[in-house]
């Protein structure tokens, strides 16, 4: 062995690859595939950075991936700031990023595509949360920068169309620092007081950079959240943010926000007047069919007084009919009656007596003598006459049953 060649510990060894990487790769750009990402508890990222050839560990701490304005996933390929090192315990070298963009799409822009994604996977862009703007609203509420052209072109709009509707500002930052959090106080604030029937939320064009209050999430949550209706008016016609997606209507302008939520009074009055004359000439038809009806049903109708006279009539018929048929009843009563007299007569003891008949009876206790055999010779007897009686008394008896004499 050389005495002269030295011989490093693996630490010294580490120790000098560590300071060699560290002092001529102080900061570096690399690109590369993120893959196996993963975030502790710490909320430090890790992951791996590779190409088709190689790959390196990196690591992102929780003090600068704070910062980022989208989220890092498995295959996004990225352009980052970064430093080499060792870490020693393990042999391996890593870069330490301290910045990272999208490769070939700006942050933002990533950043907006990932809550439009997660936003709508939640259904906060379904239209069943959609509310319906007021028909005519009486207070309209803008949310916006007071100094802005937003303020001047909506109240032109809104005041041609239709004067003296209540128009409320409330002044919000549009952009810059703190802007997300004011515009969503300013939501809250209307949806405390309950007053206002209708909320546009505007502002003009502008960057995407401009525009990230509207694309943030607080904002996007806090107009879902309104009850009251609200309008979003951001910037032009080819822009949209996450708030177009979450709003209940989207204008593409705050001018043509203006024109939506009210409609033009002149129109109104010409609507107004059209439904007056069409209800006039449908009441108008009405009545008229409603009286050729009543014609109708008086022509088929009998008047009161004939009803009446008819009646009459009727009862004057029906009461000679019943004086009629009551008479034929008592004289057919009293054919029946004559005639049952008649046999009744024919029947009585007095017709017979008077046809030469008598009724023989004993004498006290009056029991009639139908028997010679009853009666005993010197016993008396009355013998009933048609008119008048005869008493007698029994001196003797025939054999064939009757007295040999009677005297009177």
């Amino acid at each position: 062995m050389n005495m002269q060649q030295r011989i490093y510990t693996v630490s010294e060894l580490t120790a000098d690859i560590k300071s060699l990487l560290e002092e001529n790769f102080s900061f570096i750009w690399i690109f590369g595939e993120i893959s196996n990402f993963r975030m502790p508890a710490s909320r430090h990222f890790y992951f791996t950075l590779k190409d088709e050839n190689a790959q390196i560990s990196a690591v992102m701490f929780r003090g600068q991936n704070r910062n980022l304005k989208f989220d890092l996933e498995d295959g996004m390929n990225v352009t980052g700031l970064g430093r080499l090192s060792v870490y020693a315990p393990r042999g391996n070298y890593q870069i330490i990023l301290e910045y990272l963009e999208p490769a070939g799409v700006g942050a933002l822009q990533v950043a907006f595509e990932q809550l439009k994604a997660r936003l709508s996977a939640e259904g906060l862009f379904d239209k069943e949360h959609k509310k319906y703007l007021p028909f005519l609203p009486k207070k309209i509420s803008v949310i916006t920068s007071p100094t802005g052209a937003v303020v001047h072109d909506v109240l032109k709009i809104v005041n041609r169309r239709f004067p003296n509707v209540h128009i409320e500002i409330v002044p919000v930052k549009v952009q810059g620092q703190g802007a997300d959090m004011e515009i969503v106080a300013g939501i809250e604030l209307l949806n405390r007081r309950e007053d206002s029937d209708v909320a546009i939320l505007g502002r003009g064009g502008g960057s995407l950079e401009d525009l990230h209050a509207f694309n943030s999430e607080i904002v996007a949550r806090a107009v879902f959240a309104s009850k009251i209706p609200i309008i979003s008016a951001v910037g032009h016609e080819t822009d949209f943010t996450i708030c177009d997606f979450v709003a209940d209507i989207r204008a593409s302008t705050p001018s043509a926000a203006a024109e939506l939520v009210i409609p033009l009074k002149d129109d109104l009055a010409r609507e107004c007047i059209r439904l007056s004359m069409s209800l006039k000439m449908r009441f108008y038809r009405y009545i008229e069919r409603q009286r050729s009806l009543l014609n109708e049903i008086s022509e088929k109708l009998t008047h009161p007084s004939r009803k009446i006279q008819d009646l009459r009539l009727k009862t004057d018929d029906l009461g000679t009919r019943l004086v009629r048929a009551f008479i034929n009843s008592i004289r057919q009563k009293r054919e029946r009656l004559s005639w049952r007299a008649d046999r009744l007569h024919a029947l009585s003891p007095v017709a017979i007596l008077s046809r030469g008949y008598s009724i023989t009876r004993t004498i006290p206790d009056a029991r009639v003598v139908t028997n010679s055999e009853t009666v005993n010779k010197g016993q008396n007897l009355e013998v009933i006459l048609a008119k008048g009686i005869l008493t007698c008394s029994v001196e003797g008896k025939s054999n064939n049953g009757q007295t040999d004499k009677t005297d009177i």
